[in-house]
Parts: structure tokens; C-alpha cells; sequence
């Protein structure tokens, strides 16, 4: 995929079904029209057929559906709408004017040697959605370790309650589990307060299912890192810690049904600069070599730990490759929906999945005890995995369901390499313009009022400096030839004029500053220039769920690891 500008409306998408470029605004139909291929028995990636197939192909469907004598009309009217919209011409229009959308990222700075850069950008994306929900957290310096830092994106539903409940709490109770472990985890004197206070609400009977809880996650298939299993113990209570302290309804307006939220967390640690030696970290990576996210001890630099629950998820560009880090937890996974209905929930029929018990699409998540029905079926259960990372490592993007539901994951890291690379020729072509402002007029030396000027021409050409060569460009900045001082010198001087005896002297002097000049600016530059292109790539990727018909709220997090 490549960018022709700026704008999403000129990137371009590679389906992963058939493997066809595609802008992000045809991207709601052509989804649309693979799901409508599929279901009148085509293959999804087919191109489009002609009319006459499709009407032979409607009613050899619908005559092999009427013989039997109990058949779905439900179905005979899908076939009929996959058919209706097959032989539509439908003209793709954008979802909203991206040129008026106004998505400002925020930077943010970490002292995490693992992390170049961290940018955040939200979109209300107020055509479908009255209210921002989504909520997201960066605690630098977690515990009071250096080079340890804890991210957090917690998306909201019905209500933001939830939401900004779990994003003030949660960190505390995770510290506070970590810290009864490792006692590289401190608790500052105010956290203790907050903590201490909870503990009427942990009640003795509650410990007591909490613990039978945590030992249950030892059996958990997902749990693969083993040498890590006391971190995704402490995710485990930790989200069931929440979940009860979202049962005491605080702040809450709807007296039927509380508000809940999906959430995904990361634990950046950075390992040591030595490598470990017969330690557990050491042993853990010998011993995994299964995994392409495994590497040796050697290339190891740090530490992802991540939870999440519910749709929101966590994605990390490996050389080029995305792996996705979450699970999906809603009724289009066939294990969820199993849970479900075994332990005597109900899964309602609507598109595309169901919603359980006629509510909700996530079959995981925090809070929504309002509805005790629904809350028996929704459990505060977390996904959790632990994955070293090394100069390979390139991206991490943390996102809420707004950008999922209409891009997948490898759509995605594509995306995010795409845009990088966009931004870092934007940033080449600028450092080269301002290389060349340094101009002057018959090459003589300039003075201080001359350096001012952003631009010396002669006859429509422009003379421009380059180290100790020189290059002349036209009016539209093309290359037309390069020259040395002295052949230079002999074009351009009119030919009753001799070159001053000092010459080579002052333009040695004057190339000299202009080399010191640039590489000062360059230093300035090179300090945000990470910043700068991870709150380009959260805008781009905000802009491009946007105009491929997001109907959620948007919320991205990029982080760029050393690997970029």
C-alpha cells in the first residue's frame, strides 16, 4: 500500500481477502459486497458477476430452500438483500468530510528507553455517536521504577462511569498487587490511603473467591509464559477487584442498567542492559523457541505484559508483521459463545453475531451490573499474555473498537508502516528545504541581511548551496545541473568581471557556517521528530477509520519501539 498525499482519502488498503487496493472510503461496500458473494454460495473473493448469474443463481437458492417444508424466511430474505445489493451500481461516498475533521493527537512523554515515542488521538465521531466513552491512562515511572511505565484504554458503554472509574483505580490495584510480590514496586503514602480504604469492600468471604479465582488462571491454555504467572495472577485479581468496586454504583445515573466498559493494559518494563545469566528471564527465553515472538536472551531489551477484556485490542508490529497480543471477547467467538449458552445465557439473533441477552456484543468486560441477567453471563475474567521485545519490534498500537470494526489487524500494522514511512519522506523533503536556504547571488560572500532572504535567484534559476557543491534548480525546484565553486564561478560571472582574490577563502568560511548552522537545526528537529510521526500516524489511522465507516468511537495509541 502507498499514500499519493497527505490526506486519508489517498491511502490506499489492501484487502485481505482478495487482495485488491482499495480506499478507505469504498472499503463499508466492498466488505459488503464479499459478505453477499458469500452468502449466495460465490466465493468472497470472486469478482463481480454479471446480472444474469446472479438472477440464476437467486432462484436455483430459493428453489432448493422452498423444498423443504420448514425453511427459514429469514434466510430466503437474506438472499434476496445480498441479491438487491449485487445488482446495485453503488457509488462509494464518504461517511463524514474528513477535510473539517478536527482529531488533534496528544504526545506524551515517557522515560521508558524501550519507547521512542507515544502519541494518543480520539474522534467522538460524531455522526453515529453523541458522547466520547473511551478513556485511556499512561503512568510513567509505575511504582517508582525507572524504565517501567503502564498503559491503559478502557472504552465505555452506556454511560462513562465505568470508564473513568477503572482508569483512576485500576493502576492502584495493580500496583498494590505487583508490590506484594516484587518489592521493586513502591506505593507512595497517598496510594496507601486510596488502597486502605478499599479494604471494607474486599471483604473476608470475597478473598476467599478471589483466591479460588487466581488458581484457576494456572489451568488457563492462554497463560504460556509460566515464569510470568504471578503478573497474570495480579491482572486476574486485579480485574476482579474492579469489577466489585464497580458494584458499589458510585456516581452511576441510571437506576436500571450501569454503565460498563471493555479495556486493554500493557506493562512496558525494560530489562537490564546485561544479559542475564541462569536468571528466570534468561531461562524463559532459552526455553521458548516456538514462537516467532520469542527470541534468546541476548536480543531480548524488554518486557510487554498485557490484559485485556472485552473488544478492544493490542497489536504489535514485529518486522514487518502484526500479532495481535488480545483476545477477542464478544459473541463472534465460537468458545464465548459456547460459555455462554452452557451456563444458561441467551444469545439474541441480530446481525452479525448476536447480542447477549438482547444487549450487548462483548461477552467479557467490567461493570454493567445494573442487570444482574445480563452481569451472569458478562464476566471480569482477563486475557493476558507476556512477550519479550527487541530492536525487531517496531510499532505497538493500542485501539478501541471504533478502529477494529472495520480494519483487522494486518490492514492495520500495513497502515501504520505506510504512514511512518509517508511521514519520514515529509520529514526528508523539509530538512532538504531548509538545507536550501542557504542561497546566494554570483556567488560572492553574502552578508547577514542576504542570509535573511529565503531565496536568491538569477534569470528564473536558483542558486543553491549543498556542502561545497552547488546545485541550480528551475523555478519548479527540478535539478537542472551541479556544478564546483570554480566551474560555477566561471558560468555565472559576467564576463567584464573578475573573481575577487578572496574568494575561495570566504565561501570556505561561509560553507563552514552554513554546515554548523544546518546541523544545529538538525539536532533541534531530530529531538521531536519520533513525537512528531506518532501523532501523524494516530491522526492518519483515526482519519482512515473514519472514512471507512466507523461507527463507534475512535481511540488510538501508538507507541514506536526502538525497532522503527
Amino acid at each position: 500500500i502507498a499514500p499519493e498525499n497527505e490526506d486519508a482519502k489517498g491511502i490506499s488498503i489492501l484487502c485481505s481477502l482478495c487482495q485488491q487496493t482499495i480506499y478507505p472510503y469504498h472499503l463499508f461496500y466492498h466488505k459488503k459486497t464479499h459478505k453477499a458473494l458469500t452468502l449466495l454460495g460465490y466465493d468472497s473473493s470472486q469478482a463481480k458477476m454479471d446480472n444474469e448469474t446472479l438472477l440464476a443463481q437467486r432462484h436455483k437458492l430459493i428453489s432448493k430452500l422452498t423444498r423443504f417444508p420448514k425453511y427459514s424466511e429469514r434466510h430466503r430474505q437474506k438472499i434476496d438483500y445480498s441479491f438487491e445489493f449485487l445488482m446495485d451500481d453503488h457509488t462509494p461516498t464518504p461517511y463524514c468530510d474528513l477535510d473539517n475533521t478536527n482529531s488533534p493527537s496528544t504526545p506524551t512523554k515517557v522515560k521508558n528507553s524501550s519507547i521512542k515515542a507515544l502519541s494518543v488521538c480520539q474522534d467522538k465521531n460524531s455522526i453515529w455517536q453523541g458522547d466520547m466513552e473511551d478513556r485511556f491512562f499512561v503512568v510513567d515511572n509505575y511504582g517508582n521504577r525507572p524504565d517501567t511505565c503502564f498503559l491503559g484504554l478502557v472504552d465505555g458503554y452506556r454511560g462513562v462511569t465505568a470508564a473513568e472509574t477503572v482508569v483512576a483505580e485500576f493502576p492502584l490495584l495493580f500496583l498494590d498487587q505487583l508490590a506484594q510480590i516484587d518489592s521493586s514496586y513502591k506505593k507512595t503514602e497517598e496510594e496507601q490511603q486510596i488502597l486502605n480504604s478499599f479494604t471494607t469492600v474486599i471483604e473476608a468471604d470475597y478473598r476467599k473467591n478471589e483466591k479460588m479465582f487466581s488458581d484457576k488462571q494456572e489451568n488457563d491454555e492462554t497463560n504460556k509464559t509460566k515464569n510470568y504467572e504471578w503478573i497474570h495472577k495480579a491482572y486476574a485479581k486485579s480485574f476482579w477487584r474492579m469489577d466489585r468496586l464497580l458494584q458499589l454504583g458510585r456516581n452511576e445515573v441510571s437506576k436500571v442498567r450501569w454503565s460498563g466498559c471493555s479495556a486493554v493494559t500493557c506493562l512496558i518494563e525494560r530489562l537490564p542492559s546485561k544479559n542475564t545469566d541462569g536468571t528466570e528471564e534468561g531461562k524463559h527465553f532459552e526455553n521458548s523457541t516456538h514462537s516467532p515472538l520469542t527470541r534468546t536472551a541476548e536480543d531480548v531489551a524488554g518486557l510487554l505484559h498485557i490484559a485485556n477484556i472485552g473488544n478492544v485490542h493490542a497489536v504489535l508490529c514485529k518486522n514487518g508483521k502484526s500479532y495481535c497480543l488480545s483476545k477477542e471477547h464478544s459473541t463472534s467467538n465460537v468458545s464465548e459463545r459456547k460459555r455462554i449458552l452452557q451456563n444458561g445465557g441467551n444469545i439474541s439473533t441480530n446481525e452479525p453475531d448476536g447480542l447477549v441477552e438482547g444487549h450487548l456484543r462483548t461477552t467479557r468486560g467490567l461493570g454493567h451490573h445494573g442487570d444482574p441477567v445480563l452481569k451472569r453471563s458478562v464476566i471480569p475474567v482477563p486475557h493476558s499474555i507476556s512477550v519479550p521485545i527487541d530492536d525487531s519490534c517496531q510499532f505497538l498500537v493500542i485501539a478501541s473498537n471504533g478502529l477494529w470494526e472495520v480494519l483487522d489487524y494486518n490492514q492495520v500494522c500495513a497502515l501504520t508502516l505506510t504512514t511512518f514511512t509517508h511521514y519520514l519522506r515529509m520529514y526528508e523533503c523539509d530538512q532538504q528545504n531548509e538545507a536550501s536556504l542557504y542561497k546566494c547571488q554570483y556567488l560572492m560572500p553574502l552578508s547577514e541581511g542576504d542570509l535573511n532572504d529565503s531565496k536568491a535567484t538569477n534569470d528564473g534559476i536558483e542558486i543553491l548551496y549543498s556542502n561545497k557543491d552547488i546545485f541550480l534548480t528551475d523555478s519548479k525546484g527540478n535539478l537542472t545541473q551541479s556544478y564546483t565553486g570554480q566551474q560555477l564561478l566561471k558560468t555565472t560571472l559576467p564576463v567584464d568581471c573578475k573573481p575577487p582574490t578572496d574568494f575561495e577563502e570566504d565561501t570556505k568560511i561561509y560553507l563552514s557556517d552554513c554546515e554548523s548552522q544546518t546541523a544545529g537545526r538538525g539536532r533541534v528537529t531530530s529531538g521531536t521528530l519520533y513525537d512528531n510521526a506518532a501523532s501523524y500516524i494516530s491522526e492518519q489511522l483515526v482519519k482512515t477509520a473514519l472514512a471507512a465507516g466507523s461507527r463507534d468511537n475512535i481511540t488510538i495509541m501508538i507507541v514506536l519501539l526502538n525497532g522503527c
